[in-house]
């Protein structure tokens, strides 16, 4: 493991985006977003509040009862798709630094996820055109039956840091696709690729008032969530974070009965049969945990590994993680970044002193000495020898620690890997298709990956959790679902 270190950026600063206008706070606040790789000034935000997220609130309203954009022809809608997602390519340099510098994701990762945007909005391009109903003939003759799908209206916005741009565009896709107006609230740690995206969707066509973003930090942030979650003018709220806040989200939405598409936390097993191929396991496995410093919600943060192999396959991936460089995320040849702020790097720290007590800490644990020490890193690191009832098994952690437990029965696999309040996603790695199904099929997860791990970025397939881990899905023809009402209308002829 090496490190690099390099120059800090210029500041950006930021207005939010209400009704089609470039806006700051209504009382005039703004707030800082610091690189979580040196704690320089990244750029400024508006701090915008109650006042501001009803703005945006009764633009969205007013925009979809009007009827023009949520009646508007499903190829007006596609080509405006269409056309953000080749704006979100023409200004990849620009998104990409935006979300490297606030997030502290290596660049070249940060270009992946602006890639996967683009190709997440070309896909419900396509699905716009999909929308169609359905006549139905009923037992007389004289009556008819249709099924038509409709647009479920404003739809509130709650995204999280790890991957701002990409878990957006799961929302804003299907929505546009339907016809729904939105309101974003983004993490106040990743604002800037929202309001860049706000621009780059209005440059492709969409309607002033479809898409609005309110930028908040903290307490102001907690306001804005809470009241979109409430608001009886927000139809549904589509949401991603942890499982304690989907929580929240859903007590607000509790007294007017919103929808919610909520996907949360994860603690995914990654399983490894004696027979898979190693070493593409091993990379599986270094790729599962280790991809944006493990602050991923469906992180193969629970290794599986047939007593078999185990120690081969911890002794290569060990091998790799020495090969990870820490270092500044605009850097190229910088493989892992810093974690996110400093609550999240306490959290992580404290998770690795109870690891210590439960199991053998066979690599990192520590943070970084020299150019880095100033930094939120914390090296890659593997616990062996875990429980599946130790802390580190059982609780989300989101950071870079891998927790490696053995098996020799492949039900009694199945029942470990089920054995946890969540179900976001899994994976299995053995060359024995007959293997792979049983143990995809037992799994209590919404996504099960056969011999790879992070799944082939396919936006065809939908994404949600079983359990704990969410309600709803998302991407897929299950995603636009998520944003559409269904109403039967029922005619009798003369």
């Amino acid at each position: 493991m090496t490190t690099t270190a390099s120059a800090p950026s210029e500041t950006r600063t930021y207005q939010q985006f209400i009704d089609g206008q470039w806006a700051d706070a209504a009382s005039g606040a703004t707030f800082e977003r610091t690189s979580p790789y040196d704690g320089h000034v990244v750029a400024t935000y508006p701090n915008g509040g109650m006042e501001d997220a009803q703005r945006a609130i009764e633009a969205a309203r007013r925009v979809f009862d009007e009827g023009k954009w949520s009646n508007s022809p499903a190829r007006e809608r596609s080509k405006i798709l269409r056309d953000a997602a080749d704006l979100i390519m023409a200004n990849r340099d620009e998104l990409s630094r935006s979300i490297s510098e606030e997030v502290g994701k290596p660049l070249n990762i940060a270009k992946g996820e602006v890639a996967m945007t683009a190709e997440v909005l070309q896909y419900f391009a396509g699905k716009a055109l999909d929308l169609k109903g359905e006549a139905i003939t009923q037992e007389v003759a004289d009556a008819v039956g249709l099924i038509v799908h409709e647009p479920v209206g404003v739809v509130g916005i709650i995204t999280p840091w790890n991957f701002p741009l990409l878990l957006i565009s799961w929302k804003i896709g299907p929505a546009i696709a339907a016809g729904c107006t939105m309101v974003a609230k983004p993490s106040h740690y990743t604002p800037g690729c929202a309001l860049i995206l706000a621009r780059l969707l209005s440059e492709a066509g969409l309607p002033d008032g479809v898409f609005n973003v309110v930028t908040s930090e903290t307490d102001n942030g907690a306001l804005v969530g809470q009241h979109l979650a409430s608001s009886e003018q927000v139809d549904k709220i589509a949401f991603t974070g942890s499982t304690t806040s989907g929580k929240a989200v859903m007590r607000a939405a509790a007294n007017n009965v919103k929808k919610l598409s909520l996907e949360l936390g994860g603690k995914s097993p990654n399983i490894v049969f004696a027979d898979a191929a190693v070493d593409a396991a091993v990379a599986g496995a270094f790729f599962g945990i280790y991809l944006n410093s493990g602050q991923v919600c469906q992180a193969g943060s629970r290794l599986l590994v047939s007593n078999s192999i185990k120690d081969e396959f911890v002794e290569k991936l060990m091998n790799m993680g020495k090969g990870l460089k820490l270092g500044n995320p605009l850097e190229p040849t910088t493989t892992m970044g810093p974690l996110i702020n400093e609550n999240q790097l306490k959290k992580v720290e404290g998770y690795i002193t109870a690891g210590k007590q439960e199991a053998t800490l066979l690599m990192g644990g520590n943070r970084p000495n020299g150019e880095l020490s100033n930094g939120l890193f914390v090296e890659p690191t593997i616990f062996d020898g875990v429980s599946n009832d130790a802390t580190i098994a059982r609780e989300e952690i989101f950071g870079p620690v891998l927790s490696v437990l053995s098996f020799d029965d492949l039900d009694d696999v199945i029942r470990t890997a089920n054995d946890t309040m969540y179900g976001l996603a899994a994976a299995v790695w053995t060359k024995d298709i007959n293997v792979a199904f049983k143990v995809a099929r037992g799994l209590r997860a919404g996504t099960v990956w056969v011999n790879a791990y992070h799944g082939t970025g396919l936006a065809q397939m939908p994404y949600g959790g079983y359990k704990q881990s969410g309600i709803g899905r998302e991407l897929g023809g299950s995603g636009l679902e998520e944003y559409m009402e269904t109403k039967s209308i029922q005619i009798k002829l003369r």
